[in-house]
């Protein structure tokens, strides 16, 4: 049976740290002031908590920069970065956590998506003595959560000032921002020049930190694949998709658990959320389908959620062949490990009823048809 723990079930301490603890304060105003600091009274003291902290946030972001910037500026890429694309809620955890048992790579770590500007000096500190702070598993699946387990690159792009839509967890109840970043041709250029040099400044910090070639993943870099390919053409990419039926109230959930804990707002803003859920696949499977012709198989795999998950090594197995990656003599064990430790894991059960299947089948028919759910 399923577990039907949700976000209200998991117990957030008081202190605990929302996505916006790094961002830089003029950003964070600014968001505010956007939004005419709509912040809803049973979410003030998120605002005041992060509003509070923001200096602090600003001094280490710029002790940091002082101590490490012209360091970042001249370190170099140990080798291409391997990217994780896929629909949210398709199975990009799993396997992202997965390819990371390769100790060849490295994968951006919560802490440091949650505070790209201050991780060279602080997280050694948190991750050590803070590990309270941050629940043991995420509220949208119940998968472990921790400082140090692989996270979304995403989440340091929007703390650096990116143009993202992640930044409607802030006000979920006003229009979404950025979604036209969920193309690789939907930037502005003034938006696509920001979003490189913040995004590579990114990979070569942590480049710097770790002194290995790096795994990201993030679900909106599937529609910006012809950026990724034109920044790192030697990159590799493995995709992974999963049944519609399944994406779809999985990824409703995904934003309402994280809107929960994080946003400053609550209200009804389920259409508007609906419609974003449906528009947001078309607008990415657009460019993405657009983005990876002529590409080689050793540059592009594609696997299937429902494989990876019967049977992890030899999905992993053929992801290391195709892509023609060594080393996966030394992982198979912890990959068999793995599946041996998440057998208790259940998955959520979702279902959609017969009329908004009809809706989810028709909104992404090509998604469906192209990977074989139709």
């Amino acid at each position: 049976m399923a577990s039907n723990e949700s976000s209200q079930d998991i117990q957030y301490p008081a202190l605990s740290p929302r996505f916006w603890h790094g961002m830089p304060s003029w950003i964070w105003y600014r968001e505010l002031a956007k939004n005419g600091f709509k912040v809803s009274p049973s979410k003030l003291h998120i605002a005041l908590g992060v509003s509070f902290f923001t200096p602090f946030s600003d001094l280490l972001g710029f002790t940091q920069h002082c101590v490490f910037g012209s360091i970042i500026a001249r370190t170099e890429l140990a080798g291409p970065p391997l990217f994780v694309l896929g629909h949210w809620r398709s199975g990009t955890t799993l396997l992202h956590e997965l390819l990371d048992l390769d100790d060849t790579y490295a994968s951006p770590t919560t802490f440091q998506c949650f505070a790209p500007r201050q991780f060279l000096l602080a997280e050694d500190l948190v991750t050590k003595y803070g590990g309270w702070l941050i629940p043991n598993k995420r509220p949208m699946d119940n998968m472990k959560a921790g400082w140090a387990l692989p996270q979304e690159d995403e989440f340091a792009l929007m703390n650096l000032g990116a143009p993202t839509p992640y930044l409607r967890l802030m006000f979920p109840c006003h229009e979404f921002p950025f979604q036209n970043t969920l193309s690789s041709d939907g930037f502005t250029a003034e938006e696509l020049k920001k979003w490189k040099v913040l995004f590579d400044w990114f990979l070569r910090a942590l480049t710097y930190k770790s002194k290995k070639p790096l795994i990201l993943k993030s679900p909106p870099h599937t529609g910006r694949l012809g950026i990724l390919k034109s920044m790192y053409p030697d990159a590799k990419f493995v995709h992974i998709v999963r049944d519609p039926r399944k994406i779809f109230p999985s990824t409703m959930k995904l934003w309402k658990s994280l809107d929960c804990v994080q946003a400053l707002q609550t209200g009804d803003y389920e259409d508007r959320l609906k419609q974003f859920v449906l528009n947001s696949l078309t607008t990415m499977y657009t460019s993405f389908e657009r983005d990876r012709i002529g590409m080689s198989k050793d540059q592009l795999i594609d696997v299937h959620y429902e494989d990876l998950a019967k049977d992890p090594v030899n999905v992993v197995r053929q992801i290391y062949e195709q892509l023609g990656l060594a080393n996966f003599d030394s992982i198979e064990p912890l990959v068999q490990n793995k599946k041996q430790q998440d057998k208790e894991y259940k998955t959520n059960r979702f279902g959609v009823d017969t009329a908004e299947e009809a809706e989810i089948m028709t909104a992404w028919k090509g998604y469906a048809t192209q990977y074989g759910y139709a």
